[in-house]
């Protein structure tokens, strides 16, 4: 009791710590307090790698004044013997939204987007706030810090969570009986990005992952341009964003590759972010090590899902139920391949969740060790705090974690969190753990008691043989009151004192009947003993990763081989030559004969089969994650080399349609579109692995319903006639016209994205692919281009360009365009299927292209269309699936036909190349067979197996009382022209 009256009197004390020197003080004496405590006999997690069994912890004014297991003591503190206890530094997130309120959503207005910033004065895009800074939204808020220090947190990083440039964040310490002035350790702690727009704001752009993509390098460039005083203006976001530049730099970017995106907008620009992470890292882990950045990572793994139902169960996709059964993994993954990393409470539901996610992570290999780190140093390190917070070093922050035991073990118990010295209760040192294994007898029968959940709120299982019956518990004052019903609906009453001096439960019971008897619970085994026994049962299998990580995927990466196809009716893409060979050697087609010899190459038989180049795909949105970047009328600046998705499914279905390379082009919903990207379908490889090397520029333009918006009702945006495209392109070329010749003369200039890209065109550095339909719109562009002396390079679509196929070739221009698509619009009506034909006998080189998902995977029939629709050769007909699109994209000199020196693009069909018979057997990309008709059909059966074993999985994990999540379809959708 005296102890605890000393320690009441140096709290009472510290408080007069709290207020500024020189402020007055009119509810107490001004004299300060300055007793030390002194916690001994402790193991001291000094750090996460320096551990001090038996040593004593030395705390005065809030700091740590000495550590070890020599301290000398001072006669004015006060000592706590914690013999047995574990001391932790408290965990410190860098990524949360404590304090803040969260942004409210935008009312919308209709249909008609907003353009224009709301806002004078600042940065000409609403979602980038660089001058927003927490502090000033800041309000301590006591509830929500309680449930922080219960998860063992003393210090969270709080920023605004809403915007591509958020600004800056606030460092606090969870202290209730601190002022602002003490518990704000900084009010500018780091600057924040993500690639979401702001919800709070109605402009319209970025409406894509591209979009925002390409306003944080056009935001950097923008900054530096302000920097050097080229502005006569005043724009507060940029200067706010020069202000902050010194700061922690912490980039929002998540799952699906995003932590790649936010890395290389870093590296263009000299910055090191430090990254919140999605989760999936453990997918892609050697290029994110390549990243050498700090990551902060979230621990909200998905639940099981509940697969009782088969005909449900069958909507959940692979890559899913894969993810779930991966994703605890993903922190000791991250550990195994030395990446530093803090841990995040984002995403939980609820800070609660936080230990049994930490423990789950653990049960899948992290080391105690790196999860300590993940949790103190690393953050600290993060912010530039290390001197402050994160450690029990002398002169740190007294914020203190006092454990029963190993407080990353399932049993221990958190007592106390102590922050900046001030000491929070979170579960009573002096209460008993009753949890653990008991036997119950009563009446004459055995009970199997089972006391779990936390030590101020245990749960109760109470059990029959195998069957679990009714039961109710209540704890409180250290007096037990245990109820239940056995098989026979007959009721027990259990009450006991608690005390400290047996294992054991001993008390009194009330029987059916009426009458009490004294009993004895026997306790059988302690809760850490069981908890450790069921991790030993609960020891999760992982499921292998595959390249990509989804169904179909390849368990090992596709290796190049050299191969020697035998006896093939070989199309070179100017003839057909029968039961040919051609050799394939280090990805190039080195030999093409008759009985070549195979040297060290595999051989396979091609007897009776047809050997092509691959098809190549001038028009495609497969592999994207976005298509259209819709908030602007010109979007010149965005790529599509951004927004690669190496997992789309239709890559592999593509593949298995013998295509090799595909052009993927952004929509349709702005007259000049994105910057395209020339992709080999290299399934298992990353997103920069499926980038064509070296492959020419493209961007993409549009004509036309679309770019007028024509089928919305949105009149806010020019242009909204066909009159209105044409000045739209005048402009944008005049003016840059105007910024290359400017530039050229060595005058300083506004680097400008969209001008930039706009001026490869009028030099010849880049070619545009132009969605168009009519006649009168295809010849305005041609005469525009030609006014600039330059040449539109392909029109796609371009169905009616039977119309002026003669101005076409006279303009030099190519058609990419469909076999036999009309009528799906109004200005489709005139299209016809003779389209390619009449074209091409004007001297138009013509291609087929798709447009479609699911077209692409049979452009080999929609060639074949041709010779029935204009009576084209057949080598003609194919050339428009592989030789002339490789024209149209400049890469003719390396695919599109079978020629000695020629990349190996190569497919083995099973019939005739244009018969709807066909079947690709092998597709080659590089001398590497990314699809094998045999290796798929034992693909489909490992897919069946690995269902199988998933769903068993989870159905477990249902049975053992987990908490579960529907069954949901993640289907990605279908991209075309005009998706948004």
């Amino acid at each position: 009791m005296k102890m605890r009256l000393l320690t009441l009197s140096l709290l009472l004390g510290s408080v007069s710590l709290f207020a500024q020197d020189y402020f007055p003080k009119n509810d107490g004496v001004k004299t300060k307090n300055n007793n030390y405590m002194a916690f001994t006999n402790a193991k001291i997690y000094v750090t996460p790698t320096q551990v001090i069994e038996n040593g004593t912890l030395l705390v005065q004014n809030g700091k740590v004044v000495q550590v070890g297991n020599t301290v000398n003591i001072p006669k004015n503190a006060v000592v706590e013997d914690l013999e047995g206890k574990y001391i932790y530094p408290s965990f410190i997130d860098v990524f949360s939204s404590f304090g803040i309120k969260k942004p409210e959503k935008a009312k919308t207005r209709g249909r008609s987007a907003q353009y224009n910033a709301s806002r004078e004065g600042f940065y000409w895009n609403d979602h980038i706030m660089p001058e927003n800074d927490a502090i000033s939204s800041f309000s301590y808020d006591d509830k929500k810090a309680q449930e922080l220090r219960k998860a063992g947190f003393g210090v969270v990083n709080s920023h605004i969570q809403d915007g591509i440039a958020r600004g800056s964040g606030v460092l606090v310490a969870l202290n209730d009986q601190g002022s602002e002035s003490k518990r704000i350790l900084e009010d500018k702690s780091a600057q924040y990005f993500s690639f979401k727009k702001s919800i709070a704001k109605n402009q319209s752009y970025p409406t894509s992952l591209m979009g925002a993509t390409s306003l944080m390098r056009q935001l950097y460039y923008d900054m530096d341009w302000y920097s050097k005083g080229n502005i006569d203006t005043k724009d507060r976001s940029l200067e706010a964003l020069i202000e902050n530049k010194g700061m922690t730099q912490i980039f929002a970017a998540g799952k699906n590759g995003n932590v790649l995106r936010a890395d290389k907008i870093g590296d263009q620009f000299g910055v090191q972010y430090a990254i919140l992470a999605g989760g999936d890292e453990y997918e892609y882990i050697k290029e994110v090590k390549t990243t050498n950045a700090k990551l902060i990572v979230p621990l909200n793994f998905p639940k099981a899902y509940d697969v009782s139902n088969p005909y449900e169960a069958h909507y959940v996709a692979l890559k899913d139920m894969r993810h779930w059964n991966l994703a605890p993994s993903n922190p000791k993954v991250l550990e195994e391949n030395a990446i530093q990393f803090s841990i995040t409470l984002h995403d939980l539901k609820s800070p609660s969740d936080f230990k049994s996610k930490l423990m789950k992570a653990i049960n899948y290999g992290l080391s105690k060790t790196k999860a300590l780190e993940a949790l103190t140093s690393v953050p600290a390190n993060i912010l530039g705090k290390s001197n402050q917070i994160g450690s029990l070093q002398v002169g740190r922050q007294a914020n203190l974690l006092i454990a029963s035991g190993d407080i990353f073990e399932k049993g221990s118990i958190l007592h106390e969190n102590w922050v900046q010295g001030v000491k929070n209760v979170i579960n009573s040192k002096d209460r008993e753990d009753i949890r653990g294994d008991y036997n119950l007898t009563a009446d004459g029968a055995t009970y199997l008691l089972s006391i779990t959940g936390e030590t101020n709120k245990p749960k109760a299982e109470v059990k029959q043989g195998e069957e679990k019956l009714d039961s109710k518990i209540d704890y409180k004052a250290d007096w037990l009151n245990l109820s239940f019903s056995n098989n026979d609906g007959k009721s027990y009453r259990l009450i006991a004192l608690i005390t400290p001096d047996s294992e054991n439960i001993k008390g009194k019971i009330t029987l059916p009947n009426g009458n009490e008897s004294s009993v004895t619970v026997r306790k059988t085994a302690s809760f850490e003993e069981r908890a450790k026994k069921d991790a030993i049962i609960n020891t999760p299998k992982l499921m292998p990763l595959s390249y990509p990580n989804v169904g179909y995927g390849y368990k090992t990466k596709p290796k190049q081989e050299n191969v020697l196809f035998k006896n093939a009716t070989v199309w070179t893409g100017e003839t057909i030559m029968e039961t040919t060979d051609v050799l394939v050697k280090n990805g190039k087609i080195t030999k093409i004969g008759k009985e070549l010899s195979a040297g060290n190459a595999k051989v396979v038989d091609a007897t009776g089969k047809h050997l092509t180049a691959g098809i190549i795909d001038e028009h495609s949105h497969i592999g994207a994650l976005a298509i259209n970047e819709a908030g602007h009328n010109s979007t010149a600046e965005v790529k599509m080399t951004d927004v690669v998705d190496p997992k789309d499914m239709d890559i592999y279905r593509n593949l298995a349609g013998g295509v090799t390379a595909i052009q993927l082009l952004h929509g349709s919903a702005n007259p000049i579109g994105g910057r395209s990207a020339i992709l080999r379908l290299k399934w298992g490889e990353s997103a920069d692995g499926l980038i064509f090397q070296n492959s020419p520029k493209f961007i993409k333009f549009a004509l036309g319903e679309n770019v007028k918006q024509s089928n919305w009702q949105s009149f806010s945006r020019f242009p909204q006639t066909r009159m209105g495209v044409e000045q739209l392109f005048v402009d944008y070329f005049q003016r840059a016209k105007e910024y290359d010749a400017k530039k050229k003369s060595g005058l300083p200039v506004r680097h400008d994205e969209e001008m930039e890209t706009l001026a490869e065109i009028l030099n010849g550095e880049r070619f545009i692919s132009c969605h168009s339909y009519v006649q009168s719109e295809i010849n305005m562009l041609m005469k525009v281009a030609e006014k600039f002396n330059f040449r539109v390079n392909t029109f796609t679509h371009i169905l009616e360009g039977y119309k002026v196929a003669d101005k076409m070739a006279e303009h030099g221009v190519g058609g990419s365009t469909f076999s036999d698509w009309w009528a799906y619009k109004y200005e489709v009506n005139d299209a016809i299927p003779h389209n390619a034909a009449i074209m091409a006998s004007q001297g138009v080189t013509v291609a087929i292209n798709s447009d479609d998902a699911e077209m692409s995977r049979r452009l080999n029939q929609e060639a074949g269309k041709t010779v029935k629709y204009g009576g084209m050769s057949e080598i003609e007909a194919w050339k428009t699936v592989t030789l002339n699109p490789a024209k149209l994209l400049h890469i003719d000199n390396r695919v599109g036909s079978i020629e000695i020196g020629k990349d190996a693009d190569l497919v083995l069909w099973n019939n005739h190349p244009l018969s709807v018979y066909a079947k690709a057997e092998k597709t080659m990309i590089e001398g590497t067979v990314y699809f094998d008709l045999e290796k798929d059909k034992m693909l489909r059966e490992s897919v069946k197996r690995e269902r199988s074993q998933l769903i068993n999985m989870m159905l477990n994990e249902k049975e053992n009382g987990a908490e579960m999540q529907g069954p949901k379809e993640s289907k990605k959708p279908k991209f075309h022209c005009e998706s948004l």
